[in-house]
């Protein structure tokens, strides 16, 4: 199984930047995009309808052309869920699970914490209700796959600078914590995993700011597997040489 993760900001302009075809060369069995920015009916057919492939979207309830998440499959879910089943956290387009025979696939846009303390403690609500969801799905034996933007780093070798990002959103005590649980709870990071310690290898840069060139980077998305996984997992990379969004994609390869 190959799976294949990123927050493309903007799947139109994605899309207008001849990703589509990058996504057609590397075919892989599953593709989850964060931040479409878009609702289905603002997308081109091209989207809606890719060859060898199932879609499936979510938007933002309230806010338009502002988070959304997809998934493009080539296996046909048993059944699809868009919430966390928590009024106020699934208004804004950020979830989606496909369940299958032998696991559950979770593709999400984890909330940014910047903004001021609402918005942050909306993005630690989202994260616990997340939590309570994939664990109960685990209690029951179902294996779990979750992907998506977290936006967190987790460690001081996940971000470039650490100290001068100490009272920044996207690595605040509290945000990183929640992590922790999420590796107590017998979550596996797939790409420490794989590649241990290994230090300088990001997912996110500011544009704004040229981070890319100089590599000055986070890594704030992920791969998690539920611990039942943890031995066939094949393969765990960032794909940090394509370009097309700020941020880049992830690969996950399992041998489901």
């Amino acid at each position: 199984m190959n799976i294949i993760s990123w927050n493309v900001n903007g799947i139109r302009a994605w899309h207008k930047k001849g990703k589509l075809e990058w996504l057609l060369k590397e075919s892989p069995d599953m593709f989850c995009i964060q931040e479409t920015k878009a609702e289905y009916d603002q997308l081109p057919e091209e989207l809606k309808s890719v060859p060898g492939y199932e879609a499936y979207f979510d938007h933002s309830k309230g806010r338009k052309g502002y988070s959304g998440v997809a998934i493009y499959t080539k296996i046909r879910p048993n059944k699809v869920d868009y919430a966390l089943g928590i009024d106020e956290l699934d208004q804004e387009g950020r979830f989606i699970a496909l369940h299958f025979d032998k696991f559950t696939l979770i593709n999400t846009y984890f909330p940014n914490g910047g903004g001021g303390p609402v918005r942050l403690a909306f993005k630690l609500a989202y994260y616990d209700a997340f939590l309570v969801y994939v664990k109960k799905l685990t209690q029951k034996g179902i294996p779990v796959i979750f992907c998506g933007d977290i936006n967190t780093a987790h460690t001081e070798i996940d971000l470039a600078r650490p100290k001068e990002n100490e009272k920044n959103t996207g690595f605040l005590p509290e945000e990183r914590a929640w992590l922790d649980k999420v590796v107590a709870s017998g979550f596996i990071d797939t790409f420490r995993h794989i590649h241990g310690q290994q230090t300088a290898r990001y997912s996110y840069w500011d544009m704004k700011t040229f981070a890319r060139d100089r590599n000055v980077g986070w890594r704030i998305d992920y791969f998690f597997v539920s611990k039942d996984l943890k031995d066939k997992i094949i393969l765990s990379d960032i794909m940090d040489s394509i370009l097309g969004s700020d941020h880049c994609p992830l690969i996950l390869k399992v041998n489901l």
